[in-house]
């Protein structure tokens, strides 16, 4: 609930703040690129301007819809493939995040985490982490982002 809350928080403040620049601007929810979530009940992505607010992703193979065996390290990996995956389906790429939440099922995974983590993301964008229990799917790791898109 908080989570929901707070983004909707952040869509109205982009909102307000882009009304004032450009009265044109709108708010898109965006088709998932993935067949297989197309009755999802979230967008994968919503465009508020240049914003592209990314929901939550897990270490899920959505080939198979079921997370990816190795841990932490190869969750993670898969999360952040996850979405590459979107942002690609966007015109845009990993450079193009500003800002991530990550939520970890134990903290004692920071570690191990941050070491493919900051694989993906040399520009370091923004970032909060922290530790909730009972993660969608029983997934180790879940990973939210912002992107602006430049081009």
């Amino acid at each position: 609930m908080k989570k929901i809350y707070l983004f909707t928080i952040l869509i109205s403040i982009f909102y307000s703040c882009n009304q004032k620049n450009n009265s044109n601007t709108e708010i898109i929810f965006h088709d998932t690129h993935e067949p297989k979530k197309v009755n999802a009940p979230f967008s994968d992505a919503v465009q508020v301007g240049n914003l592209y607010f990314l929901s939550g992703q897990v270490g899920m193979n959505h080939t198979t819809r079921k997370l990816v065996d190795g841990g932490i390290e190869a969750e993670t990996k898969q999360t952040l493939e996850n979405i590459k995956a979107v942002l690609e389906h966007h015109n845009m790429n990993m450079n193009d995040v500003v800002k991530c939440t990550v939520i970890l099922s134990d903290i004692n995974d920071f570690t191990a985490f941050n070491k493919v983590y900051k694989t993906y993301f040399p520009n370091k964008p923004a970032r909060t982490t922290f530790a909730a229990k009972g993660l969608a799917v029983g997934a180790k790791i879940e990973i939210e982002c912002v992107a602006a898109k430049t081009k």
